[in-house]
């Protein structure tokens, strides 16, 4: 049936069967199983799929963290800006913490007490420049910390 449909010879189709159809053939255990080869291909297969997991999730939880304090240093942003509305004589240069966490809104406890705080990528705890507008995150000297080297693409900054 093979050899009329594709019009090959009897020794074609025979190769056919045998080395293709029974690979393992040759060897006449009952036990067919894994060459070495093929079991070391699978295992470099499998640690390539998961390192790439693994970075793929390293990075995402980099984009996560600066997700979190964009959306920290909005809310910031927002309540310096009322603040600035209810008292238009005040000048940016001597807003403190005290004078904006009024206008932060409530937390599930009710009013918050203090100033929010943005985890950077290392796991420390910087604070939110509220003398500048729109609020930065201060790197502890002064500098702006936004390791993603734009300062308006919504991670680690406003957006504006």
């Amino acid at each position: 049936m093979i050899r009329s449909h594709l019009g090959l010879s009897k020794s074609l189709v025979f190769l056919y069967l045998f080395c293709v159809m029974s690979p393992f053939r040759a060897s006449k255990s009952s036990h067919r199983g894994f060459t070495l080869l093929e079991m070391t291909i699978v295992i470099m297969m499998l640690m390539a799929l998961i390192s790439m997991g693994m970075f793929t999730s390293r990075k995402l939880d980099d984009w996560r963290l600066g997700r979190a304090a964009s959306e920290t240093l909005r809310t910031v942003y927002a309540a310096q800006r009322m603040y600035l509305a209810d008292h238009p004589t005040a000048k940016l240069v001597t807003l403190t913490h005290a004078d904006i966490l009024p206008y932060m809104g409530h937390n599930g406890s009710g009013t918050l007490t203090v100033m929010p705080t943005v985890k950077s990528l290392t796991g420390a705890e910087l604070v939110i420049n509220v003398t500048t507008s729109p609020p930065t995150i201060d790197a502890g000297s002064g500098t702006i910390y936004d390791p993603s080297g734009n300062l308006k693409d919504s991670l680690w900054d406003t957006g504006m």
